[in-house]
């Protein structure tokens, strides 16, 4: 019995030996990943506060859903390079690289799949951007002639002539349109 438990102890002193060995060399890499994501985090902050400041200066109020998504989609980006950059710096390089390329191709099948909504966002920017197309015109677009109600991002909003209201898809109102009359614009010839 004596040896069992001579054997126990032995066992359970070399495993407590080898695990504060084991923490005393990762302690400087586990120190350098916290000093790290609290840099990543002051850097990630400060970065989308200025490009969301910057980006307010030339949006208007109404388009802050332009803002927002912009924000969103740079922060991803970098809380993503940061979270790769921390395997890195925890000596799992390879699997940094592996996840980077598997993200890319990820990224690509996803935009494929989303690419009528990708084109109805990007068309709804050009919209909202354009001076001539605005709420309360009346424009001619593909499917529908009628007044713009609203733009949004992925559809803008028509009133037909029959009262009907109409839900177009942006990339196809920014394929062709034409205005017929500005908002507040009175008929002279009445």
């Amino acid at each position: 019995m004596p040896t069992l438990v001579r054997f126990l102890v032995t066992t359970v002193e070399q495993t407590l030996n080898e695990f504060g060995a084991g923490l005393q060399a990762a302690a400087p890499t586990v120190l350098t990943g916290l000093v790290f994501l609290a840099i990543a985090y002051v850097g990630i902050r400060l970065l989308t506060a200025v490009l969301r400041r910057t980006l307010e200066t030339v949006y208007p109020v109404e388009q802050r859903l332009v803002v927002d998504l912009t924000v969103t989609i740079a922060s991803v980006f970098l809380w993503f390079g940061a979270a790769l950059t921390l395997l890195k710096i925890f000596g799992m390089g390879e699997i940094a690289a592996s996840l980077g390329t598997a993200a890319g191709f990820i990224a690509l099948g996803i935009s494929y799949a989303l690419s009528n909504m990708i084109a109805d966002t990007v068309a709804g920017v050009y919209l909202l951007r354009d001076p001539d197309f605005n709420p309360g015109d009346e424009v001619k677009a593909d499917p529908v002639t009628g007044t713009v109600m609203t733009i949004e991002l992925r559809k803008t909003r028509f009133r037909n002539a029959e009262g009907e209201t109409v839900v177009v898809a942006n990339r196809d109102v920014e394929k062709k349109w034409t205005q017929i009359g500005a908002a507040g614009e009175t008929d002279s010839s009445s």
